[in-house]
């Protein structure tokens, strides 16, 4: 049964400004269990501020037992929403226990209100994640600190035994496995931002590029403890239900959908070359900036291990700073001891070898951030992008800039690496290669503050109905970050004879958030992005889909609108002589 619950309005025409903005779904997914699940329509940005195009929800679970056990609340903007809805499920005084997977606000955005309906209720937690409720609440409640295998017993055959999952993608995260329903719950582990009224994964084909975008985003960047996680997962019995905590549940697709989540995370982790990215998990937005400069080092092809200086052991530390390629370190907050003697500790085990880079999450510490980097020097250290300093409020261009960083210091780890993988190949199979011809194109894009650009030769019309074309995309490109499903672009076409001016200059390598743009005539297309003056013409298009091909993206565009300046000119060509590089 499903049952949906549409947010209340007194005026009309308010009532169908907002009908489907927030909504509340119901449903009986397993015996005694039921899930609230709480839909966001309209939300277009997330967590390390990537784009969402389906919006997204936040799934909580009741369990019936013979004692009562709630799965993590809801994000705030759902308070009478699911309030109202809780309290018509069940008596919340009675709820004996709130499971908490992880501490993030859009999983415990309610917790201080259950509290409150449930003052005997126990919390259920990792020690990190009571930790981060204690600052949050500010007032006593009942805890159980479980670690990985501890069960409880709510009767009627419901043991819940419980997972260890730190860094996915918080450091306090856990999963929850009912043994007499076969359901494991999993929060941000195995969801994706993908709003609609089904409640289990039917369409395998419809959600799969919002599925694999949030790994990409949130799971990638900690590859290695998605791998540790997945190996004490192995040892319970098969889940029948992945009750996630965002996007439809998964039933049908359970062992596609989680092992795909293991084939990624050791693709990311098989290279040596892995870089630990330091944050301190509560201290202004030190986590969205580590998560996006996670990222960028990740589509590098080079590991990430993530590291909260708050909460880390600090001989576990000293062993990733001393295994480690590179290190990215956040300026630490005033008054915190733990997290002095973590960048201590970091100090200590770091070496001439390794390439580095700061970042500052909040405010005005410059004579932090740059202590800091002279303390790096006198090592010896090598520097991979300019100190970010973060002085507001971050916003698009500021995470793009974090993405870019850390992919110019992945890019830099491996240039030996390539460059030996490049001498490796036959000659003659690269030069045959290398006679495959292309034009030559600029592709322009923009999201939210944020824009970018990169120069293209690997472009090709695909499909008459709809008019299509494929342009592949390497996966350490700045511009990836904007060519996902749903997101538009422009094909810029060079002109022949006429092309070297603006070929020259976006063959430069720019600067983390560098502007790709700036010099160059431009106007502004219906999405935002720039289409070049001086191009011989320009298509706008949507990104339908992609597909993955080693280290590139093969990206298939549907072309919306298009003009042609010059219509007797030809487009620029490009000629290789061989095929293992640009």
């Amino acid at each position: 049964m499903v049952a949906i619950t549409e947010m209340p309005s007194v005026e009309k025409i308010a009532e169908k400004a907002i009908e489907r903005r927030l909504t509340i779904q119901v449903a009986e997914i397993a015996a005694d269990t039921t899930t609230i699940r709480s839909l966001d329509w309209d939300r277009d940005r997330f967590d390390i501020e990537f784009g969402l195009q389906n919006g997204t929800t936040y799934n909580s679970y009741i369990i019936r037992g013979e004692k009562l056990a709630l799965v993590d609340t809801s994000h705030a903007k759902f308070r009478e929403l699911y309030l109202n809805t809780l309290q018509e499920l069940v008596d919340p005084a009675q709820i004996e226990y709130l499971v908490i997977s992880h501490t993030e606000p859009d999983h415990s955005g309610l917790v201080r209100e259950i509290l409150a309906l449930a003052p005997n209720v126990t919390v259920v937690g990792t020690k990190v994640a009571l930790q981060f409720l204690n600052d949050l609440v500010h007032h006593p409640f009942k805890q159980k600190i479980v670690k990985n295998g501890d069960q409880i017993d709510l009767g009627k055959g419901h043991v819940l035994q419980f997972v260890n999952a730190p860094n996915l993608h918080w450091p306090d995260t856990m999963m929850t496995f009912d043994l007499g329903t076969s359901t494991l719950y999993t929060c941000d582990i195995f969801g994706m931002h993908y709003c609609s009224e089904a409640t289990y994964d039917d369409d395998l084909q419809k959600i799969t590029p919002d599925y694999r975008f949030y790994y990409e985003c949130l799971m990638a960047p900690n590859a290695r403890s998605v791998i540790s996680a997945m190996k004490r997962m192995d040892e319970l019995p098969q889940a029948e239900i992945v009750a996630n905590g965002h996007g439809p549940l998964l039933r049908y697709n359970v062992k596609e959908l989680t092992e795909n989540y293991r084939q990624w995370s050791q693709a990311q982790t098989k290279g040596e070359t892995n870089v630990v990215v330091c944050y301190v998990s509560d201290y202004g937005y030190c986590d969205r900036l580590s998560q996006a400069i996670a990222r960028g080092v990740a589509k590098t092809g080079v590991a990430v291990e993530m590291a909260d200086l708050k909460a880390i052991d600090l001989q576990e530390l000293r062993e990733l700073v001393g295994h480690a390629s590179g290190l990215v370190v956040c300026t630490p907050p005033t008054a915190n001891s733990h997290v002095e003697t973590a960048i201590g500790a970091i100090l200590a085990a770091a070496s001439e070898k390794q390439v580095i880079g700061l970042y500052e999450p909040h405010g005005d510490r410059d004579s932090s951030i740059d202590l800091l980097n002279n303390r790096f020097k006198d090592l010896g250290v090598i520097t991979a992008f300019p100190a970010i300093r973060v002085r507001e409020n971050p916003d698009e261009t500021t995470y793009q800039t974090c993405d870019e960083a850390g992919t110019d210091l992945g890019q830099l780890l491996t240039r030996e690496k390539n460059i030996k993988q490049l001498k490796a190949i036959d000659a003659d199979l690269d030069k045959a290669l290398g006679r495959l011809a292309g034009g030559l194109y600029i592709i322009s894009a923009a999201k939210g503050g944020a824009r970018s650009a990169m120069l293209a030769s690997w472009v090709a019309q695909a499909s008459f109905k709809p008019l299509g074309f494929t342009v592949a995309v390497a996966k350490d490109r700045a511009i990836e970050s904007f060519m996902q499903v749903g997101d538009r672009f422009v094909l810029n076409v060079l002109e022949d004879g006429n092309y070297s001016k603006l070929m020259q200059h976006f063959l430069k390598r720019f600067a983390p958030g560098a502007d790709r743009f700036e010099g160059v005539k431009t106007q502004i297309s219906s999405s935002g992005a720039p289409i070049l003056t001086d191009a011989l013409a320009f298509i706008e298009c949507e990104v339908l889909s992609r597909m993955e091909c080693s280290d590139h993206w093969v990206i298939y565009a549907i072309a919306e609108e298009g003009r042609v300046s010059k219509p007797d000119a030809l487009t620029a060509a490009h000629h290789r002589k061989i095929g293992n590089h640009y």
